[in-house]
């Protein structure tokens, strides 16, 4: 058995008014989610908790990006999440405020027999 990638989504999310980079990356995973419809689960009966899922988040501080919380909103599989600098920070200084955007990436994995399949 061999791990391979199935799965490659991209997602934008923003905080307009909060500076808060949690929210801002919770919703680049709803964007990547809701631009994927995977039968192939279904279609071949496997099972989605066997899913290795690596989220990978951009934003300007990663350090204020709660990984559990982002990872809570994964709906099925092992998930990790790590963050790097990235994304957008927008500053509008008349009104003193920041718009945070973030970008991310969702990688999801399965043990796949070595070999080539058949149709």
């Amino acid at each position: 058995m061999t791990v391979k990638r199935i799965i490659l989504e991209m997602g934008t999310g923003n905080d307009l008014y909060g500076e808060d980079y949690t929210k801002a990356a919770k919703r680049a995973v709803h964007d990547a989610l809701h631009h994927s419809s995977i039968t192939l689960f279904r279609s071949l009966d496997i099972d989605r908790e066997k899913m290795i899922v690596k989220v990978s988040v951009g934003v300007q501080k990663p350090e204020l990006v709660d990984c559990e919380a982002v990872a809570a909103e994964l709906p099925h599989g092992q998930v990790t999440v790590q963050t790097e600098v990235g994304g957008l920070n927008l500053v509008d200084s008349e009104n003193g405020t920041v718009s945070v955007i973030a970008t991310v990436g969702i990688s999801a994995y399965l043990d796949l027999p070595d070999g080539k399949f058949s149709m």
